[in-house]
């Protein structure tokens, strides 16, 4: 505890053109009013999903970008790491939760803001993890074992002030084939506890953790970002960074290139955002979905995110060739998919897949956080 307090004292598509998203569009009302300090206004937005879900953290037009504070933040020069263990977690509270995901969507995803009062600082590409209250199931009398979450807000938050940070979370369900019917029984524990949460709920923390998926601090960076659903989250911060923020140390110019997977126009996440940050930046932002349930990739059969990437293989190898980073976060099984499917172009391009690899690795171009 003495080597946190001393950390936290240092802060006291088939479109021709692959920036553009090709999905059903409808208009989203912005009309509810943005209590906010910052240089931010609510308008009308052209989104491109098929139901309307407006979020606080949506209403926002990024027409200038926002001062964020305190400056403390961006002083340390390493991350930090493990301020609370899960055994001796930080107390925090809920601010808000809201669905992220039209009806149409499978499955429920919130947006989650809890505040953490500057105590648990964090940077962008870091999880926290959270102890749901009661007893494993599996351990009776035992506590509940921690779920690690990436964090889908920059170090400060969605409030720019530092005391805050945003969770992408899926409640987990299951659902019996057979009947077709939940079972309460095998549910997530966690992403439910915390799906269920209501406006000033204690919530346990651990972390933050992670170094895998931090944002290299280089402004002129290239990024090739890979996401399958509530992968997104880390991505979302950097690009809040990148794109949204007034940072001083840190003016993006850049490239960010941003694959996403989900099953329909639905289920997209923080669409509202990533489609300001194609209009307002399109020289340095580049935005791509891949929707299962509702396109077809260049073979006839669904589109999957590693159909979309195959469309732009030679752009992508190019890219890495000349330094680009690539990540990949979302579930495990989207890795084998992906593997076959670059090792597909590289092998089209006359190279060995496993030696581009080995080489990626090695200078640490390769960031890999899947779950």
């Amino acid at each position: 505890m003495a080597q946190a307090m001393l950390y936290r004292s240092g802060f006291s598509s088939l479109n021709a053109d692959p920036r553009r998203v090709d999905a059903p569009s409808y208009k989203v009302s912005l009309s509810q009013k943005l209590a906010s300090k910052h240089s931010f206004c609510g308008q009308s937005l052209l989104v491109k999903v098929s139901a309307t879900r407006v979020c606080s953290w949506s209403r926002k037009d990024i027409r200038a970008k926002v001062v964020t504070f305190p400056a403390e933040l961006e002083v340390a020069t390493e991350p930090p790491i493990n301020l609370y263990k899960p055994k001796e977690p930080f107390t925090a509270k809920i601010v808000s939760v809201e669905r992220l995901v039209g009806p149409k969507a499978p499955g429920e995803t919130c947006h989650i803001v809890i505040d953490h009062g500057g105590n648990l600082p964090y940077w962008e590409g870091q999880s926290y993890g959270v102890i749901a209250p009661g007893d494993n199931p599996k351990k009776p009398g035992q506590a509940i074992a921690v779920r690690l979450y990436s964090i889908a807000s920059t170090r400060y938050g969605d409030d720019f002030d530092g005391k805050t940070a945003s969770l992408c979370v899926r409640r987990a369900v299951y659902v019996d084939p057979e009947t077709g019917k939940e079972d309460p029984a095998k549910k997530g524990v966690c992403s439910n506890f915390l799906c269920d949460c209501k406006p000033g709920d204690d919530v346990q923390i651990s972390g933050p953790s992670g170094k895998v998926l931090l944002l290299p601090e280089d402004p002129k960076a290239m990024h090739i970002m890979v996401a399958t659903g509530t992968g997104i989250a880390p991505y979302r911060a950097y690009l809040r960074r990148m794109f949204m923020e007034d940072v001083p140390n840190y003016k993006f110019v850049g490239l960010s290139w941003l694959f996403l997977g989900v099953a329909n126009s639905d289920s997209l996440l923080y669409h509202d955002e990533f489609s300001q940050y194609l209009k307002k930046f399109p020289d340095n932002f580049r935005y791509d979905i891949a929707l299962s349930r509702e396109q077809k990739s260049r073979s006839g059969g669904k589109m999957y995110v590693q159909d979309k990437i195959e469309e732009y293989g030679n752009e992508v190898f190019d890219l890495l060739d000349k330094g680009a980073h690539m990540y990949f976060c979302g579930l495990k099984g989207m890795m084998p998919g992906i593997q076959d499917t670059l090792k597909k172009i590289s092998e089209q391009r006359g190279l060995s897949w496993d030696e581009k690899l080995a080489a990626l690795k090695k200078n640490k171009q390769w960031h890999v956080e899947v779950y």
